[in-house]
């Protein structure tokens, strides 16, 4: 009996470590199981917080014009909402023709040949008109001045305060301001500052800045829209533009059509290259063009020694054209300038060219 005992005591006591070793490896599988479980719970709240943030960017970025009119119109009826409505379809429709006219995409070879044949009809139509030429010189040498980068009261007001006759160039409507086409209003005297591409990607970037490669239809819609904002204006001159007024198909197409809609275009000259005198040869014009920059520098003694140079190049061809800027060195210069403008008349540009 002792030696079953012991036998049973044996056996319990070798298989005992055994069962526990098989619970062991029972529960392995369990744990990672567990895991398993956790993480696919997780990976799916993942997944639908991802799907809900999708939905919610597709359903902002594809409103319907309802819910944007409830957003930009106070709506009180029905009939209030049709209107909304009908404001935003036409304004759709305005934008989608904007868009059509103002594609830049490259044009067929057939599409070429039709704008060439356009562009010598329109040049001898335009070519009949009134030529540009030089008020009959009397009296005095003349000396106009002109101060581009004008976009804000204070500027025009500043001009107004040095007691000189000097023409404002007025920027289109731009980033700068939105409204200076404005300052015109009232005016007699003063001009447009059509940005226009240059060698400098940065000047480039200027809200509506003509561009080279831009067909006839956008620069001749350019021109139209600029008399519709300032429907008195006779003369443009360019802001930087040493590679448009380079390139002769895209300044040719500008100047008729500014010619056209009864505009005398000023070349700036900001390259030596420009095309303008050879174009303004085409249509028997005279060409008008800047002779002096005075304030490449910003400061009175530089200023005056280019308001000289100008007096001294009046005085030898009977007239000249300077450019400035409204900055406040050269408002101080110019107002100090008495005698040196002793030997000439200043004028307004449109005293000098009809």
């Amino acid at each position: 009996m002792a030696t079953q005992s012991k036998k049973t005591n044996t056996t319990s006591s070798q298989n005992t470590p055994r069962k526990r070793r098989r619970r062991k490896t029972k529960k392995k599988p369990a744990f990672k199981k567990s895991i398993y479980i956790v993480l696919g719970v997780l990976w799916m709240i993942l997944l639908v917080a991802f799907g809900y943030f999708l939905g919610q960017n597709a359903k902002a970025s594809s409103q319907t014009p309802i819910a944007q009119t409830y957003k930009t119109y106070e709506i009180d009826s029905r009939k209030q909402l049709l209107e909304a409505l009908s404001k935003i379809e036409a304004q759709k429709s305005k934008t989608t023709k904007e868009e059509k006219k103002t594609t830049t995409k490259p044009l067929t070879r057939e599409k070429r040949k039709e704008e060439k044949i356009v562009k010598k009809v329109e040049f001898v139509e335009v070519k009949k008109e009134k030529s540009v030429r030089l008020v009959e010189r009397t009296g005095r040498p003349k000396l106009a001045i002109i101060i581009d980068d004008v976009s804000t009261r204070s500027q025009l007001n500043k001009i107004a305060a040095t007691g000189i006759k000097m023409t404002p160039s007025i920027f289109p409507p731009s980033e700068r301001s939105m409204t200076s086409h404005t300052l015109a209003e009232g005016l007699q005297h003063y001009m447009i500052h059509l940005p226009m591409e240059s060698g400098s990607a940065q000047f480039n970037r200027q809200s509506k800045t003509l561009i080279t490669n831009f067909s006839n239809a956008q620069i001749k819609a350019r021109v139209k829209e600029l008399r519709k904002l300032f429907p008195t204006a006779r003369y443009v001159n360019n802001h930087t533009g040493s590679v448009f007024t380079d390139d002769h198909n895209a300044m040719q197409t500008l100047y008729t059509a500014l010619r056209k809609e009864g505009f005398v275009f000023v070349d700036s000259r900001t390259i030596a290259s420009t095309k303008v005198p050879k174009i303004t040869d085409e249509y028997g014009d005279a060409y008008v063009a800047r002779d002096v920059f005075i304030d490449n520098e910003h400061n009175v003694p530089y200023i005056h020694r280019q308001l000289q140079k100008a007096v001294e190049m009046a005085k030898k061809k009977g007239h000249a054209i300077a450019i400035g800027h409204p900055h406040k060195a050269t408002m101080k210069a110019l107002s100090s300038a008495g005698s040196i403008f002793s030997e000439v008349d200043l004028v307004y540009i449109d005293e000098l060219y009809q």
